[in-house]
């Protein structure tokens, strides 16, 4: 039986609002049918290739070009494939419809997308880990707000993505505070709404990224509008890919060499903030070198690990969490990590960020 942990919203309502009609179908039947068969039934088990094959060709993810300008910036080699699309793509459940209609394969999410995949019986698997140890989220308030604290969010209305990392830091922070579901009112939004649902008063709390506040408390911070930070973070930044891709040993050998330039470009971001803050917010991102410096004061060390034990430790407490709030099926989320792929990051950058 659903939980009453959206506040008695309906569940295929719920999912409808957050990855379309097509998406919340294929949730319910995987759902309801054997959807963890799904991520192991024909998954590829043997050795990546040394060499990509001529010819070879990805569709990778880089929201707001992120990507790319990271690969200019820090000159790294040219990549032994094409990369035949940049797709402009970053929320979770746009990944996994982006997946489904083939025309994306490899992204850059949070830990909870493959959670949500897997619920939905779409086959894909975490090829890469980059660990995340200070927050990247902090609660933003409506205008005119007087919450202060988590404790506050009690009886208040919640922005909250079932499929995205900010519902996740959500779930984990009202836990931490005390608070069950049925203590608040979670709002089925996916974060791209969360600004315009903050602006409109539809939600009392929305949690933004850290790259996300400065701009809007610029905005809205003179009507009373403020931040809630915590703690709280979300330990995964990853690479995942459909199954289907996987299978396919050019597209896996693609990918196996696509890794440690993914994470030396976020070594050379890290260690580079004048320029990235000059290059990608102020340029890019329409924000004044003061706002750039603001966020990028509070960026994550890239931590690569040789070993994925801490990783999967984590994803399984967020499916379980999720879990608890009738959002999916328990399951063992070790079918999600495709081992083949787990030194690499590790070994391409230097030991200070492998630990």
């Amino acid at each position: 039986m659903p939980s009453p942990s959206v506040s008695g919203l309906d569940r295929r309502l719920f999912l409808t609002s957050l990855l379309g009609a097509s998406a919340a179908v294929a949730g319910l039947s995987g759902c309801a049918g054997g959807s963890a068969a799904a991520d192991t039934e024909g998954a590829a088990t043997e050795p990546l290739a040394d060499k990509v094959p001529a010819g070879t060709s990805l569709k990778i993810a880089s929201y707001q070009n992120q990507q790319q300008l990271q690969f200019k910036l820090a000159r790294l080699p040219e990549l032994p494939f094409t990369v035949s699309s940049w797709v402009n793509i970053g929320a979770g459940p746009d990944v996994i419809n982006a997946f489904r209609a083939k025309s994306l394969d490899l992204a850059n999410n949070a830990g909870i997308p493959p959670i949500q995949a897997h619920y939905q019986g779409f086959a894909a698997k975490i090829v890469a880990i980059d660990i995340t140890r200070k927050p990247n989220y902090l609660f933003a308030t409506k205008p005119g707000s007087d919450i202060r604290t988590v404790e506050d969010f009690k009886g208040k209305r919640l922005a909250f993505s079932q499929g995205q990392a900010q519902g996740v830091v959500l779930l984990r922070a009202l836990k931490k505070a005390g608070l069950k579901y049925s203590d608040v009112k979670l709002v089925p939004l996916t974060s791209n709404q969360f600004l315009t649902a903050l602006q409109s008063g539809q939600v009392d709390v929305a949690p933004l990224g850290n790259n996300q506040a400065p701009a809007y408390l610029k905005q809205y911070g003179s009507k009373g509008a403020h931040t809630v930070t915590t703690d709280v973070v979300d330990l995964l930044n990853l690479l995942w890919a459909p199954q289907s891709v996987l299978n396919d040993p050019a597209k896996a050998a693609a990918i196996a060499a696509y890794i440690p330039q993914w994470a030396q470009a976020q070594v050379w971001t890290y260690e580079h903030p004048d320029v990235w803050d000059e290059e990608f917010y102020v340029k890019t991102q329409n924000l004044t070198l003061e706002q750039a410096k603001s966020i990028t004061a509070l960026a994550n060390k890239p931590l690569f690990p040789a070993g994925w034990d801490e990783a999967i430790k984590w994803e399984q407490e967020t499916a379980d969490l999720l879990a608890e709030g009738g959002f999916v099926k328990k399951f063992d989320v070790s079918s999600l990590f495709d081992h083949r792929f787990e030194s690499i990051a590790a070994t391409a950058v230097p030991a200070e960020y492998r630990r």
